[in-house]
């Protein structure tokens, strides 16, 4: 009898229940009866306090589109796995004594850049680990696509669209924020998706200059509106240029006069035009719904490839998707690195030629 444990950590998303099922059928077709799946409640948490439930067919069935994650999930900081819980307990030691209590023959973890460091730290301490690329932002070093990014693409593209409409009818110019702290891939392809004029990333720190000159530009074209899609970790150029401490203290003044970063922009780009600025900030809406068709695809592939991967007992790896095509890589390869935008990459010049400003030139 096969026991292989599943978690959910991290930030949930619309495609976790999809690519669980994935495993599930694809456990349940090599080996039959003979396979236990155990779920883990809310995390790495469950792992460590043994909170945890015995997951047979039924549970796996009709939750394809189901969005969230039906195991719960929590942030388990990877900095702070090496330091005790309130009661002074060794947290990766909790975690591997309820491994090795259960008799688990592998563990599934579905996560991001967090999660996957914590998988491999695992890993490494000798425990069987497989883990499946989540996250909206889709910044997993190592693999081209990770589930849940296409339907938020879907979600904050939506936003833009609908922001078009009232924008153009008041003559406004619309700043619509999207999830993004360090990359800003789902700015970037909601932003072309969406139609945006300027796209403002982590990875190009902006001139606010440049922005301003890019709206006048279109108001002098005859374009009644500008919309602006902005990553939550947009950085001006003068904020990149400060060394760590001093943009933390950056942050906290900032979050004392403004709710985020798109309110502060709307507030000195009305300054600087007299135009009326509004702005629209999406916000967890970009992680909930019904997973789009392609995520329930790519994570039916990624879930029956981990299974692949338990049944010819190759452990420690990292479930990518390449080219189109399904495969895997060492833990270690990904673990803490971050997929960022290229600012020279093809498509951000592409992006260029369709007379998008990215407000740095």
């Amino acid at each position: 009898m096969k026991r292989v444990g599943f978690l959910t950590s991290g930030g949930d998303c619309q495609a976790l229940n999809a690519t669980m099922r994935g495993v599930a059928k694809g456990l349940f077709h090599i080996y039959q009866d003979e396979i236990e799946i155990i779920g883990f409640e809310d995390g790495y948490k469950g792992l460590m306090y043994a909170n945890y439930h015995l997951m047979n067919r039924s549970a796996f069935s009709g939750i394809l589109t189901k969005g969230g994650t039906m195991l719960g999930t929590s942030r388990q900081p990877f900095k702070l796995m090496r330091v005790p819980d309130e009661n002074g307990l060794d947290k990766v030691e909790l975690m591997k004594h309820t491994y090795y209590k259960l008799k688990l023959d592998a563990l599934v973890v579905l996560g991001g850049n967090g999660s996957q460091k914590t998988a491999n730290l695992l890993s490494e301490e000798g425990l069987n680990v497989i883990g499946l690329p989540k996250t909206i932002d889709n910044d997993l070093w190592g693999t081209d696509m990770t589930f849940g990014f296409q339907s938020a693409v879907d979600i904050a593209t939506n936003a833009i669209d609908d922001i078009h409409t009232t924008a153009a009818s008041h003559g406004r110019v619309f700043i619509v924020e999207v999830m993004g702290h360090k990359v800003g891939w789902l700015t970037l392809h909601a932003g072309i998706a969406g139609g945006a004029d300027i796209i403002l990333l982590p990875e190009i720190p902006y001139d606010l200059k440049k922005v301003v000159k890019k709206i006048e530009e279109r108001t002098k074209g005859g374009s009644r509106f500008s919309i602006l899609a902005v990553a939550e970790g947009a950085i001006s150029k003068e904020d990149a240029a400060l060394s760590k401490k001093e943009y933390k203290k950056r942050l906290e003044e900032r979050a004392a006069k403004y709710p985020s970063v798109a309110y502060e922009i709307g507030a000195r780009i009305q300054e600087m035009t007299g135009q009326e600025i509004r702005v629209t900030v999406p916000g967890h809406m970009q992680r909930g719904g019904a997973p789009v068709p392609y995520d329930r695809v790519i994570s039916s592939r990624i879930g029956a490839h981990g299974a692949h991967l338990i049944d010819e007992g190759k452990f420690g790896r990292l479930v990518v998707v390449k080219n189109n095509v399904i495969t895997d890589i060492p833990l270690s390869e990904s673990a803490g690195k971050l997929k960022t935008v290229d600012p020279n990459g093809d498509i951000i010049q592409e992006a260029r030629l369709l007379g998008i400003s990215f407000g740095d030139k």
